[in-house]
């Protein structure tokens, strides 16, 4: 089974990340490793700017979480996270 996969068969279950968050647009770390998330859905990370995929070899899937209340996709590897 890919990664991918396992986080699609996890949909529903709750996921552990590992490290911080890094928020684009200015936000940057959040400053909460070890955060708990209810995975929502999981799909292929697509970049589409040639930087962003260099940059992010280690990304294997987005997955949209549940982060304070509110859905946020998020790019994901499996050293990244935790299935629970």
């Amino acid at each position: 089974m890919t990664f991918l996969e396992e986080l699609q068969a996890h949909k529903g279950g709750l996921i552990l990340l590992k490290s911080d968050l890094l928020w684009y647009g200015g936000r940057g770390w959040d400053g909460c490793p070890g955060r708990v998330c209810l995975i929502l859905d999981a799909g292929a990370a697509v970049l589409t700017d040639a930087a962003a995929r260099h940059a992010a070899r280690a990304i294997r899937a987005a997955a949209c979480l549940l982060i304070d209340g509110r859905p946020h996709w998020v790019l994901v590897g499996s050293d990244d996270l935790e299935l629970l």
